[in-house]
């Protein structure tokens, strides 16, 4: 039988995630009770979600992360490798086998900025991919970047340029900052050079 109202799926990720008001919960409870289309796909955000988490504890994830992440990370045991360039300037890098997160972490004078995307560049500096309107927390002082500890343990010697920026009230793009990751391959394997 097929549902003739179904719940979206950002509505089920919201209830499950709890980020529901109490009417919508309560509107989204009663469906499900009685509708096993949207109960199978509920499932099917769980697995979703419960795989994100777990692709984003093992590191294999580039996002950005806070300090409350960090923190549970390295109470859970995790080795947590974490490099912290000047703003304008770079940092030697590289991860062991033993390394379980590689965090970049860039300083900027985040005050007054409304939306923040993180530019991720090749070595000559052109952008090969944009995190859009990053969260930043209020008052935040820099942006927490995990990086994927699968790409770095298997990435051969590189340099990745990231850049944080803004926007103006016309619109225009003003640089945050710019941080240059100089990576050495330390681990043997496929890719190294």
């Amino acid at each position: 039988m097929n549902c003739s109202h179904p719940i979206d799926a950002a509505v089920l990720a919201d209830y499950w995630l709890g980020a529901l008001t109490k009417p919508e919960e309560e509107d989204a409870e009663e469906h499900l009770f009685t509708c096993d289309q949207c109960g199978a796909r509920l499932r099917e955000v769980i697995a979703l979600a419960e795989g994100v988490r777990q692709i984003a504890r093992e590191g294999s994830l580039r996002m950005v992360v806070s300090d409350s992440f960090l923190k549970r990370a390295a109470e859970e045991g995790l080795r947590i490798r974490e490099y912290a360039p000047p703003a304008g300037g770079g940092v030697q890098c590289t991860v062991t086998a033993e390394d379980d997160i590689l965090i970049g972490r860039l300083a900027a004078n985040l005050s007054g900025a409304k939306r923040v995307d993180l530019c991720i560049c090749d070595e000559r500096g052109v952008e090969q991919l944009r995190l859009p309107d990053i969260p930043i927390g209020s008052g935040a002082s820099s942006v927490v970047v995990q990086e994927s500890i699968t790409f770095a343990k298997t990435a051969p010697s590189n340099k990745m340029i990231m850049r944080l920026v803004t926007f103006d009230e016309a619109g225009s793009e003003r640089l945050l900052g710019e941080y240059t990751f100089n990576h050495t391959r330390s681990l043997p394997g496929p890719g190294a050079w």
